[in-house]
């Protein structure tokens, strides 16, 4: 997919890309599989902001995708590739001949017309099929993987996201995941064959600060800027921080601290994500 480029008509307009979108060949048309949420921006229950710099942005209505992919042993053809204001990967219409209709997530070189199907083994390993992780040889690239069977796809589902199959160790498939973590999955989760589509998102220049602030993303202060009542990085003359290292408004460490919590899954991590810290 080719990275658009525009006429410097504009400062902003200088440095702008986006993605070319020849790709897509219809609008969302199902009704059904379309739902108005709420949003929140930032905001919880109480109207207080948990989550900084958010907004609700432009309207979008979001698409209902199916992550389960378990409506097992019925083809289905792909009628359209449309765009998801939701998420940076395109998604596919897939019609079943049992006349359902489902929005799945596109693999990359999935097109029109290409058949796809799910089941717990035996099929062809080709783009868009989905069996279980124990039926799918090793070495081969999957996405929209379970972490738990018939929970839906929770781990490589963001554009050109993949993970591979690396081996087998009783009930268990060893996974190497896009953050290089590898761990361990049960065999009967499923898993989607091929990588995620649409792997040129990553090098879009946004440009502009409007074109964020569609997205829902609001300006964000430095905290060198602040009072030192404000932020620890505060206060003093000209740009300085006291020499401290970079912290967060309530003062945990911003570079390489952990803050993950231990967590059940921890015992099936092989070994850990490699951060590039030396």
């Amino acid at each position: 997919m080719a990275i658009k480029t525009y006429k410097p008509t504009t400062p902003s307009r200088r440095y702008m890309t986006n993605l070319d979108s020849s790709d897509i060949t219809a609008k969302a048309s199902v009704r059904a599989l379309l739902k108005n949420l709420p949003r929140s921006a930032g905001r919880n229950s109480n109207g207080r902001i948990t989550s900084r710099h958010r907004e609700a942005g432009a309207k979008k209505l979001y698409r209902i995708i199916d992550f389960k992919r378990n409506k097992f042993n019925v083809e289905g053809t792909v009628a359209t590739i449309e765009y998801d204001p939701y998420r940076n990967c395109r998604i596919c219409l897939i019609k079943y001949v049992d006349g359902d209709r489902r929005y799945v997530l596109q693999p990359k070189g999935l097109n029109v017309g290409d058949k796809i199907m799910s089941a717990e083994s035996g099929l062809d390993i080709k783009t868009g099929n989905t069996m279980k992780l124990k039926s799918i040889p090793v070495g081969t690239l999957v996405h929209n993987i379970e972490m738990s069977p018939g929970h839906g796809g929770q781990i490589a589902r963001s554009a050109g996201g993949y993970a591979q199959i690396m081996g087998r160790d009783g009930k268990y498939v060893s996974l190497r995941l896009p953050s290089s973590e590898m761990r361990y999955i049960l065999g009967e989760c499923l898993a989607t064959i091929g990588t995620v589509g649409n792997e040129d998102f990553s090098n879009i220049v946004i440009g502009k600060a409007g074109r964020s602030r569609h997205l829902g993303i609001r300006p964000q202060t430095r905290g060198s800027a602040m009072n030192p009542i404000d932020h620890p990085h505060g206060g003093g003359e000209g740009k300085t921080n006291s020499g401290r290292h970079p912290v967060s408004p309530w003062g945990t460490p911003a570079k390489g601290f952990k803050t993950r919590k231990k967590k059940a899954s921890d015992k099936l991590i092989i070994s850990k994500k490699k951060t590039g810290r030396g």
